[in-house]
């Protein structure tokens, strides 16, 4: 009040000193720097408090307030629960008791959380039980309790029933890491480049809590070479998994020391028949059981592909707008089907125009079959493919078998597929510190 009441008198003095000499002089002038020397430090500081309200902060609080609810929604749904419960408790005449109303809150809650939030959601229940009892003046006979009892054996049952599966989550989850790293050990993930070849993969097993099955494939490196293995083991099952096992671990160890590629599928037909005589032994019917098998060869450069093939569907040459099978010189059977000798395979040999597409494949694809029996006809369905990306190309396959099995995402049958596409002239992919770069144009 003083510095208004100073301010009054001065801006008085001034007018009259004004109206005495005609000079417009006035305190205000000098008022405004004062003031605006003043503003900055109140603006510099709410600069300093306030955080600035930027996208990134709103999708922080967001992300906060998610795990907030989601850590703490339990806890909150069985409050409300107990307020609502009391509410209509406090509403009812005290001749209706509500009291045994308050075993179901820890039994919902056990559903939601674990066994710690459990329990106390039990201990409010207990507690809110006696206040509403309380209210009804059923203390000192015996439903009040009989409400005690009933809360804490409802409680009790169910906070071991959620420990328990709990433990028994734990251990299935154990369980499963370490079979999914078993099965990621069998059917390694396919380098994505290896010189101008572009590779790509897609697997579906039959089994609805399997990652692989009896289908398989793997690549390696050899004198300037890339060979490919893909094949389908007659069967499901474990028995199916262990021969594909089997024909891997052969086709690891001799493909970069094989110089011909008919002698890399010899040793891989002895080393099917060897396994199979192993098992021979447990198993009554491995006299029955094959493997179909394509083997390919295809250098760093692309320019050509050699192919063997036992038995198995004939790869597919998309190129721009044609598809074709790649038809094979003469079949031979599948391996662990011939017994009288090594025979003598043909090696079928094209050219791979640039930017041409090989898609190799199991039967598991051309073998689904729609609600009306149907197979999948996966010629037609690359023949639409809009050809923009070449990564997109296996996920619109898988698309319409999809589609075509009836929206399922398992099939009956495994599902294997491998493409290796040629990249244009003198393009290939540069490795930095075991990482992929950009492609670089030599």
């Amino acid at each position: 009040m003083l510095g208004i009441v100073v301010r009054r008198v001065r801006k008085r003095r001034s007018e009259h000193r004004s109206g005495r000499t005609g000079t417009t002089h006035s305190d205000e002038a000098p008022r405004e720097p004062a003031r605006a020397g003043h503003s900055p430090r109140p603006a510099r500081m709410t600069q300093r408090t306030t955080p600035p309200r930027t996208a990134r902060s709103a999708r922080i609080r967001a992300a906060g307030h998610a795990v907030t609810a989601s850590r703490y929604g339990p806890f909150l749904f069985a409050i409300a629960m107990l307020a609502a419960i009391l509410g209509f408790g406090f509403m009812l005449p005290t001749s209706e008791h509500l009291g045994s109303l308050m075993a179901t809150v820890p039994a919902a809650t056990a559903a939601l959380a674990g066994a710690r939030v459990t329990t106390a959601v039990a201990g409010l229940s207990c507690g809110a039980c006696v206040v509403l009892d309380g209210h009804d003046g059923l203390f000192g006979t015996s439903t009040f309790v009989v409400h005690l009892v009933a809360i804490a054996l409802v409680s009790l049952c169910v906070i071991t029933f959620r420990t328990l599966r709990e433990r028994s989550t734990r251990e299935l989850l154990g369980v499963r890491a370490v079979a999914e790293a078993v099965q990621r050990v069998l059917i390694r993930p396919l380098p994505p480049y290896i010189g101008s070849l572009r590779i790509r993969a897609e697997y579906r097993a039959s089994h609805p809590q399997a990652l692989v099955g009896g289908d398989l494939y793997a690549v390696a490196c050899a004198d300037g070479t890339v060979r490919f293995l893909i094949g389908d083991v007659k069967g499901k099952g474990l028995a199916a998994v262990d021969d594909a096992a089997a024909l891997l671990g052969a086709f690891r160890s001799s493909a970069r020391r094989t110089p011909s590629l008919a002698e890399l599928m010899a040793l891989l037909d002895e080393a099917v028949l060897a396994h199979f005589e192993e098992v021979a032994a447990t198993d009554p019917d491995a006299a029955e059981r094959f493997i179909t098998a394509l083997l390919l060869e295809i250098p760093a450069d692309g320019s050509c592909v050699r192919m063997i093939n036992c038995g198995h569907p004939p790869p597919l040459l998309v190129e721009r707008d044609t598809v074709r099978p790649v038809a094979t010189g003469r079949p031979a059977p599948p391996l662990g089907l011939n017994s009288s000798g090594t025979p003598g395979y043909v090696t079928t040999e094209l050219p791979l125009a640039e930017e041409a597409l090989l898609l190799l494949y199991t039967d598991g694809v051309i073998e689904a079959r729609d609600p009306k029996g149907t197979f999948f006809d996966l010629e037609a369905r690359i023949a639409t493919w809009p050809g923009r990306e070449p990564d997109e190309f296996l996920p619109y396959i898988l698309a319409g078998l999809t589609a075509h099995v009836g929206g399922n995402t398992r099939l009956d049958d495994d599902a294997a597929m491998v493409t290796v596409q040629r990249l244009p002239h003198g393009t290939v992919r540069r490795q930095h510190d075991g990482r992929n770069e950009a492609l670089a144009t030599l």
